[in-house]
């Protein structure tokens, strides 16, 4: 255990020495958990959870004879016993849900079902309430649709190689126009030709060059070793996959010529493409793409502790044990160059998506030679702190593959590309440069000047752009900008979450105790403690926000409900192709072909009485039948309170009284640079604190930037560096087609990578 560790369970352990004095004595604070009683289902098999899986330290708390709700309690100085704990307390019905959904469920319809069952029982847990989506606000822009995927997963949707860029903005009837047409030419592989054709027949000017923004440098340039977007995006170039999406959301051959699955599913065989290079970022040539990086990709990916590994548990044989050291030796995983050109995945089991799971970090090559030419080492050997580890560090110092190479990073400024000239596929890129230039968010004007002034290429609206463009016009034009180029984007697979932290042990930065300190004392912090640890508690929480007005401070009113999600996987990501019979609550259910994942949600919910609304039949949503995005299906302010109800009498049982002179206190950690997020942020606050009278006070704890902001929350690695209650940065974007891709976050053991939003892991 480090000294980080040590000193924030040393917090911990002291407010828990404080919540049982203080419950003892019948006073007013004191440690929580969530209730098992009064229909709150997320806890029901949680007893069961722990037991099962928990050690005697870590052993479920009794309830007192009474039936009364008790805290939990835990005296352990392991950090990951004490994790664990929470964890089974908190999301043990979620869990048990979600490994009979994953474990021997073959039948896919069978196993999306079942999954829909677990993400609703982790949606009653009430441990994150759904913000938003990617997508649903007003742009304007010069790239054209069908020049990336709108397929929702993997990272192809940031691969601009193809892109369709015009010197002009587009027109929104130019843009349904393309629409039209790329619906016409959906899979025929004719689209961009089309398009091309159209825009140059309406005038338009194509251009080579993108440009687009970033908010901070990457931290590290090695891709396959973080899993966080700001790490990843600007890196998306450097590397090519084995098969590729494009605009028609087509799956064609990248660095892989074909490939073949044998008869029982369970093993993959790609042929790779000969003839292309490995380069550094000058474009000197390093070395041949061969078999052998794939194998040399997926082992750095798992000695990197990124996370992305475990994407693979269960599919691929032997990487679970290899990650947890069981198996120390790599060649047992199952993956395998036969030949320099010959590349064989051994599954598991059958896993009808796999090849879907191979358009993102933890799929992609690594030049060997180049790695360990640059300190780099494998297994046991792996170090990144070593003096002579240099891969990642910055952009000359890793291999490129891809379309582009970095050919420069200044820090708050500029990020330039150019194409590699030896890509495989050169003659057919479209962009022979691009440019991502830095934006912070402090100015909410910036992009949108920069936008008419040609430094860059798209640009959403919020509320104060939106404003400008109503009324301003570009030179020869006789309709305002809004009216001649404004349109609205779809919602995206990108879903965001206001996470509630359950073990919280950090009052200020882990960095620097100057940063983002809370406001409350120990006393404050037990009571909270207890209270957030509590279902009901958090449910009336989530409940009590009402996200259109708090949307709208970034989008404007008009778009404030569009791009709402409520739930953490889209309702519509998938949908059941036959007939499919489950059981709900006991009851055999049967679903018919068509039902999309969302309506299986809302099935369980209302079966336990939650009342969340997740999806909404809608004959006009894209679809034709229904959607999970677009409505405020959470926010309801008798809900929020009935549960809040629930939890104060449960609370009071543990002696801890909550009521107007007695609030909970709750720490939200604000941007306060930019004017967005700290308007948002006063949202909420003020939605909570007048929907739950006062019973709950929201602290707004001030970031002076944007990077102290980031590291209260969406930085660190680790539960234990967590600085807040409710924290409302973080999202998720899928890595393939399967709901698993978003709920095997939420998994237990570090197996999940948001499950440290939670404070645990």
């Amino acid at each position: 255990m480090n000294k980080t560790m040590k000193r924030a369970l040393a917090v911990l352990l002291a407010a828990l020495m404080l919540v049982s004095v203080l419950a003892a004595c019948g006073g007013d604070s004191g440690s929580s958990t969530p209730s098992s009683e009064a229909g709150s289902s997320s806890e029901a098999s949680s007893e069961d959870a722990s037991s099962e899986e928990s050690g005697d330290d870590a052993s479920e708390p009794e309830e007192e004879e009474t039936g009364a709700w008790a805290p939990p309690s835990i005296e352990s100085e392991d950090y990951d016993e004490v994790s664990e704990y929470y964890y089974n307390y908190t999301l043990g019905e979620f869990y048990e849900a979600y490994k009979e959904a994953t474990s021997e469920v073959l039948d896919v319809n069978k196993r999306y079902a079942m999954e829909a069952v677990g993400e609703a029982k982790l949606l009653e847990a009430g441990v994150m309430q759904p913000t938003t989506a990617n997508g649903g606000q007003y742009a304007i822009g010069r790239i054209a649709p069908g020049s990336t995927t709108t397929n929702g997963w993997g990272s192809d949707n940031e691969r601009y190689q193809y892109s369709i860029v015009t010197k002009e903005l587009l027109k929104a009837e130019d843009r349904d126009a393309l629409k039209d047409l790329l619906n016409e030419k959906r899979g025929t592989g004719e689209y961009r030709k089309a398009a091309i054709e159209y825009l140059t027949g309406k005038g338009y000017t194509m251009k080579d060059s993108y440009t687009t923004t970033f908010t901070k440098l990457p931290t590290t340039w090695d891709m396959m070793a973080t899993s966080k977007a700001a790490d990843t995006v600007p890196v998306l170039g450097q590397l090519d996959s084995l098969l590729f999406f494009d605009g028609e959301n087509r799956e064609i051959p990248a660095l892989a010529e074909s490939y073949e699955m044998s008869e029982d599913g369970l093993t993959y065989t790609f042929h790779i493409r000969k003839g292309v290079k490995w380069v550094d970022s000058q474009g000197r040539e390093i070395a041949d793409v061969i078999a052998d990086d794939w194998v040399a990709g997926l082992q750095h990916v798992c000695d990197s502790g990124s996370g992305l590994d475990v994407l693979f548990n269960g599919v691929i044989e032997g990487i679970e044990d290899y990650v947890s050291g069981d198996e120390p030796d790599f060649s047992k995983v199952g993956i395998e160059a036969t030949d320099d050109y010959t590349l064989v995945y051994h599954l598991q089991k059958p896993v009808p998506y796999f090849t879907s799971m191979l358009h993102c970090g933890l799929s992609l090559p690594l030049c060997r030679s180049y790695y360990t030419s640059q300190g780099g080492q494998f297994g046991e050997e792996y170090d990144t702190e070593a003096t002579t580890y240099l891969y990642g560090s910055d952009p000359d110092h890793i291999a490129y593959c891809g379309p582009f190479l970095v050919t420069s990073a200044v820090e708050n400024n500029v990020i330039e590309y150019k194409a590699n000239p030896t890509y495989w596929d050169a003659e057919n890129v479209t962009l022979k440069s691009m440019r991502r230039v830095f934006n912070d968010g402090s100015d909410v004007t910036k992009n949108y000047n920069d936008l008419q002034a040609e430094v860059t290429d798209q640009c959403g609206l919020s509320t104060a752009t939106l404003e400008l463009a109503k009324k301003d016009k570009i030179a020869g034009d006789d309709a305002t900008i809004f009216d001649n180029y404004a349109y609205v984007t779809s919602t995206g697979a990108t879903s965001y979450q206001n996470f509630f932290n359950v073990n919280r042990v950090l009052w200020h930065n882990d960095r620097n105790e100057n940063e983002a300190i809370s406001p409350q004392t120990e006393e404050d912090a037990a009571r909270t403690h207890i209270a957030m640890n509590n279902s009901h508690f958090r449910l009336a929480l989530a409940m009590s926000v009402d996200r259109v007005t708090w949307n709208a401070q970034a989008v404007g009113d008009d778009l404030a409900a569009l791009s709402l999600r409520n739930s953490y996987t889209p309702a519509t990501f998938v949908s059941l192709t036959e007939d499919t019979t489950i059981e709900i609550n006991g009851e055999e259910v049967t679903f018919p072909a068509g039902t999309d994942y969302g309506a299986i949600m809302q099935a369980q919910l209302d079966a336990d009485g939650v009342k969340i609304t997740v999806y909404k039949e809608d004959p006009s949503a894209e679809n034709g039948k229904g959607t999970g995005d677009g409505f405020d299906g959470w926010y309801n302010v008798e809900n929020a309170n009935e549960q809040l109800d629930i939890a104060i009498a449960e609370l009071a049982t543990a002696g801890v009284t909550v009521d107007e002179s007695n609030p909970i206190q709750v720490d939200l950690p604000y941007d306060a640079s930019s004017s967005t997020r700290t308007n948002r942020a006063q949202a909420y606050k003020q939605s909570v604190e007048a929907a739950l009278g006062g019973k709950v006070i929201v602290n707004l704890v001030k970031c002076e930037s944007t990077e102290i902001w980031y590291w209260t929350g969406y930085d660190p690695e680790r539960g234990y560096q967590m600085n807040y209650d409710a924290f409302d940065l973080s999202g998720w974007a899928p890595d393939f087609m399967d709901p698993c891709s978003y709920i095997d976050t939420m998994l237990p053991d570090y197996n999940g990578y948001m499950t440290k939003c939670l404070g645990l892991f």
